[in-house]
């Protein structure tokens, strides 16, 4: 590799969202009866911003050229494996129309989990971080200037107010590091979030941390049973379904489990009773996925099941969004009214002495 070459910057990989609008054009034009290039061309045109115009022409050049759409996905390294994979199945069946409007559903799924995800982290960070600045604007600057009315009316604060005050240099000094430490992690977390390593490695302490390793496990499940009815409906055959949709899940459990389904199936073992054994579902989730086999709509029974996993992680995080509200307003409440009463009922008796 050359110097120049190794100075390049990675391409910038496309988010989930802007994944299923570029899928839904496809579909649209394909549908329509347009040409593939001269869609490419026609999307080229429409492109909003000079990122998108910039990717849009190097995949239209491609086609034009004669590649194949997989190829001219995989060339520019903006598009997910598993997206260049599915592409080159529908264009070797002949059904890139259906599988271009299932990678659109896929996507946009992921997006709709990803949005409710940071709707859920915003507000409560939002509160943590409202809450140390109160608590550090009434120690810091509220209280001295409380301790100078006291002093002014020839009056000395209670012990516990003194000592709150005397705390309260200290006290600020802390709550400037926890703002400086809560602002860090969240320009930690966004740069994490844009880089394919660094949502791995999130993915990995997420599937660990003990608040989260349920909703993770779920997402999990959920991502296996979406990327199953994908293949499916797209005409692949179950041993390659489980290859990709294990690989996708991003979870060591169901990529295991999805290995281990695929030896039993090469032993003979249906592949219901294949999937019950490895427990990649369970409880009623594992039940309908059997049902739904042997009944031969393998593809519409984890199509429910990945929709079923979804509303389940989206009630999970309301739970906690639910909990933790209330709560980070208890705590601020406390200690804002700790603080103000520490101040006022001994005022308030030297003003009535005066009166």
């Amino acid at each position: 590799m050359t110097p120049q070459a190794a100075a390049q910057p990675s391409p910038k990989a496309l988010g989930p969202g802007e994944i299923a609008a570029f899928c839904a054009q496809v579909s649209l034009i394909l549908k329509a009866g347009i040409a593939l290039p001269e869609g490419m061309a026609i999307l080229c045109e429409d492109a909003g911003d000079r990122t998108g115009r910039e990717i849009l022409d190097g995949i239209a050049r491609r086609v034009d050229a004669g590649e194949p759409l997989y190829t001219s996905l995989a060339a520019g390294g903006h598009f997910p494996k598993y997206m260049v994979d599915m592409v080159e199945i529908g264009e070797a069946s002949g059904r890139l129309d259906q599988v271009m409007d299932a990678l659109c559903g896929y996507y946009q799924r992921q997006e709709d989990l990803s949005r409710s995800i940071k709707a859920a982290v915003t507000y409560p960070m939002a509160m943590i971080f409202m809450m140390l600045l109160t608590v550090f604007v009434l120690v810091a600057k509220v209280l001295p200037i409380f301790g100078q009315v006291f002093r002014q009316l020839g009056s000395e604060m209670t012990a516990f107010s003194q000592n709150l005050l005397s705390f309260g240099a200290v006290l600020g000094r802390v709550v400037l590091v926890l703002l400086a430490v809560l602002a860090a992690g969240a320009a930690a977390l966004l740069v994490l979030r844009s880089t394919a390593g660094g949502r791995r490695w999130l993915s990995r302490r997420a599937q660990s941390f003990f608040p989260t390793r349920d909703i993770a496990a779920k997402m999990a499940a959920g991502r296996f049973a979406d990327a199953m009815a994908l293949t499916l409906s797209s005409g692949l055959d179950v041993d390659h379904a489980l290859e990709l949709a294990g690989r996708l899940a991003d979870n060591p459990r169901v990529s295991q489990g999805a290995d281990r389904c695929r030896r039993l199936l090469r032993e003979g073992v249906p592949f219901a009773d294949a999937l019950n054994e490895t427990r990649l579902f369970s409880g009623l989730t594992a039940k309908m996925a059997a049902v739904g086999i042997r009944a031969g709509a393998a593809d519409q029974v984890m199509r429910r099941i990945a929709d079923r996993y979804a509303d389940e992680v989206d009630d999970k995080i309301s739970g906690i969004v639910s909990v933790l509200e209330p709560t980070l307003v208890a705590v601020l409440s406390v200690i804002v009214g700790a603080i103000l009463l520490s101040v006022m009922l001994p005022l308030m008796g030297i003003m009535s002495s005066i009166g």
